[in-house]
């Protein structure tokens, strides 16, 4: 058997690399050959799939204005990456979604400086304001910019979909809906495919003309996914969480579905599995994780 270990990153736990390597480490251990193709979606680590490289540190705030260091990437045409994962990121231990800003992502784009091209990268934040926070700091975006959204979700579904997991009660979504739907730029931009990425950031950088793009799509051409998939007999994807978010833009899901198209067999994995989905549950203890990963491989590989 040939595999592609085509892993996203499972959050705060493991990275789209080191999963991708563990599960090729499981098929050797059965004499199984493995491709290493890590994917992202705009979430935290895209930067690292997609090749970029550390050009330096910005001194910016989280969320919740504490002080943390950010960096800013670079890739071999001259583009720099930047990830709002990297400013803002959900914490677990904080989770309140409605003091949240998205400022510190403003100050870390602010830091770019003169550029040939601007990649965004969003998802993964703690943030819904609507990009508010954001556009108290940046007014003009510093290179012409693409935006890669880990979600399809507009400004008006983003708050059902994402803000529970980020601390909102179910009384709450209401004020965030408004929240998100209330700026000027909000009225042209409501129905904006990825606009309600990163709590809405993906519409407030659209009001600054960026170009927004479906960052799971992006990112599997960009590692030529549909190539290594069709020379490979089984494609094994998986995140942290499997859920109806899986299928809405995140990369696990686009995998999914083009191996469908491709008519490669897959298997898809989470730490976490919701009830109604085809995934297989790894053990739920992030302690164990690496275990799970090399375990999973080893199985596969001897099916």
């Amino acid at each position: 058997m040939r595999a592609l270990a085509c892993p996203a990153s499972l959050k705060g736990v493991l990275s789209a690399r080191d999963a991708a390597h563990l599960l090729a480490r499981g098929f050797a251990a059965a004499g199984s050959e493995a491709d290493e193709c890590p994917i992202a979606d705009g979430g935290e680590g895209t930067a690292d799939v997609l090749g970029a490289r550390e050009l330096r540190r910005v001194s910016v705030h989280d969320a919740f204005g504490r002080p943390r260091e950010a960096p800013l990437y670079g890739l071999d045409d001259g583009a720099v990456v930047v990830e709002s994962a990297d400013a803002i990121p959900l914490d677990p231990s904080r989770l309140d979604v409605l003091s949240a800003s998205s400022r510190g992502f403003g100050e870390l784009v602010a830091a770019v400086g003169p550029a040939e091209r601007l990649l965004v990268c969003l998802g993964g934040t703690a943030t819904m304001d609507g990009g508010a926070g954001f556009l108290e700091v940046v007014d003009e975006l510093p290179a012409p910019t693409t935006v890669l959204c880990d979600t399809r979700a507009t400004l008006a579904e983003a708050p059902r979909a994402f803000g529970p997991q980020k601390g909102a009660l179910t009384e709450e979504i209401a004020t965030l809906e408004h929240r998100l739907l209330a700026p000027d730029h909000a009225q042209s931009l409501a129905k904006l495919v990825g606009g309600g990425a990163a709590g809405g950031l993906g519409a407030a950088l659209a009001s600054l003309r960026a170009e927004l793009v479906s960052g799971a799509e992006f990112v599997l051409e960009s590692v030529g996914f549909r190539e290594r998939a069709s020379s490979c007999d089984l494609a094994v994807t998986g995140e942290g969480a499997v859920d109806r978010t899986t299928f809405e833009g995140k990369a696990p899901g686009e995998a999914v579905k083009a191996c469908r198209e491709l008519g490669v067999p897959w298997v898809l994995f989470g730490g976490r599995v919701e009830h109604g989905f085809e995934a297989t549950p790894l053990s739920g203890n992030p302690a164990r994780v690496r275990e799970d990963l090399v375990e999973l491989g080893r199985r596969l590989a001897s099916v």
